[in-house]
């Protein structure tokens, strides 16, 4: 069990439970058979007492069988009168102690009670008195006590309480073998997690545990998988994210730098190739603004730093608007751009240059990802709430990848993400921004067929 401190743990606090239930249980035990054994002396006594009594008021010489009966017995017998002199007195016990005799106790004999106690005599004897009266034409005319030695009880009991510890060490050895296999079994998927995780805290995040049980230990080591997957999968596509982002960066600083060259050496020969030179120059720094917008924008809205101006906007005119910057990029495509609407129009509460991002970031990943075929965009207005679909006919998302899709810096279609172009961010913004608003965003696809933005705002 080196360095398995959980083990000792588990182990020290079974063993423990155990011990305080095994002595519990022998004290337990061992209360029950001492009760048994006194009983069976109070029960034994007082017949023997109830024999004497018979004795005793049978004729003039019951003194003499009482006597005879105590010997043949192995008892001790005292008859006192009620002023507590000693009429008859028969037995082992010395005649000369008579402590036994208490006043309290003669009281209750002589009102027809019966007495039961122990007594140890000087010499270190033990004795079990029982004291009944003896009656004479219905009255209490004596009182009687039987003496019976406690040596055979204690024989048996310690005996028995002998036995009882030798069961104890049996038990409580084999109790520290099962605790050592159960702590063992118990904690070493404990172990296993906890050098799994080190491992993934060290960088090794293809690490898994393979524990399958179906209680808390397998739910634990599955949840442990499912953190080193989320890492690896964020690790992948932080690394893909800085190369894409170093590409994205890398593009338009290269233009801008060589078309910058070109106008500065005045390489060029005619005002119109001048004028394209510029054009290209003003296009690219674009491209480098949005880029550089969209970090900003996502690493505020992680914050929670971005301010919301809200205000009731027109979603229908923001939508046919957005619709209406995209048409060109369509048209080059060649792809068909409809829009729709239903029911009747209502104004909602939002940031409206958050919502014309939001619908643009859409309709711009619908065109990108879409080589023919036909964008569907849809408003419908409902008594409660409002509802914008985006759907398109383009390359669609890979079932098992639409849960990650609205992670920052994910992207699909990675071998194509140079031809596609884009950051992985415009998603994940959108989400945060929906979001935000108070609204809902679900996405249905199927690969080669298309995808289904839907994106709901409760009025």
């Amino acid at each position: 069990m080196k360095n398995n401190r959980i083990g000792l743990k588990l182990g020290f606090v079974i063993i423990t439970v155990f011990l305080i239930v095994l002595v519990f249980l022998g004290f337990t035990i061992d209360r029950l058979f001492t009760s048994f054994y006194i009983d069976r002396m109070r029960t034994e006594n007082e017949e023997l007492g109830s024999h004497f009594a018979v004795m005793a008021q049978s004729d003039s010489t019951s003194g003499e069988m009482m006597k005879t009966f105590a010997e043949f017995s192995n008892v001790s017998i005292f008859n006192v009168n009620a002023n507590s002199e000693v009429i008859l007195h028969s037995g082992t016990h010395d005649s000369s102690d008579r402590k036994i005799i208490r006043s309290s106790d003669l009281e209750r004999i002589f009102a027809g009670k019966k007495v039961n106690f122990l007594y140890t005599e000087p010499s270190g004897i033990r004795y079990f008195v029982s004291g009944q009266p003896i009656y004479v034409k219905d009255v209490a005319a004596s009182a009687l006590y039987v003496m019976s030695s406690t040596e055979k009880m204690e024989q048996s009991l310690l005996a028995v309480r002998n036995l009882l510890i030798l069961s104890g060490i049996g038990a409580f050895l084999l109790a520290l073998g099962i605790t050592w296999i159960i702590a063992q079994y118990l904690s070493r998927p404990l172990l296993k997690m906890q050098q799994a995780t080190r491992k993934i805290a060290a960088g090794d995040l293809e690490t898994r545990l393979d524990i399958n049980s179906n209680d808390e230990m397998g739910s634990l080591a599955h949840a442990i998988n499912d953190l080193a997957v989320d890492l690896q999968r964020y690790r992948d596509t932080r690394q893909e994210f800085f190369a894409n982002i170093s590409h994205e960066l890398r593009t338009p600083i290269t233009y801008l730098e060589g078309y910058s060259q070109v106008l500065q050496q005045e390489l060029y020969e005619t005002v119109e190739e001048k004028n394209k030179y510029l054009g290209i120059i003003h296009d690219e720094a674009l491209r480098l603004q949005h880029l550089v917008e969209d970090l900003f924008d996502l690493s505020k809205m992680e914050e929670g730093k971005i301010n919301l101006e809200l205000d009731w906007v027109n979603m229908s005119d923001l939508t046919q608007q957005a619709v209406r910057k995209v048409e060109l990029k369509a048209r080059e495509k060649s792809l068909s751009l409809k829009y729709k609407e239903n029911g009747m129009m209502k104004k909602i509460r939002g940031d409206k240059k958050r919502m014309e991002q939001i619908i643009l970031n859409l309709l711009e990943n619908a065109v990108r990802y879409t080589e023919k075929g036909e964008i569907n965009v849809s408003l419908s207005y409902t008594s409660s709430a409002f509802l914008l679909v985006v759907e398109d006919s383009g390359i669609g998302i890979p079932k098992d990848e639409i849960p990650y899709i609205f992670e920052r810096f994910y992207r699909v279609e990675k071998s194509r993400s140079r031809q596609y172009g884009g950051t992985g961010l415009g998603l994940s913004i959108v989400k945060k921004l929906v979001e935000l608003q108070g609204g809902q965003i679900t996405v249905t696809s199927e690969v080669d067929k298309g995808t289904r933005f839907e994106i709901q705002f409760y009025q």
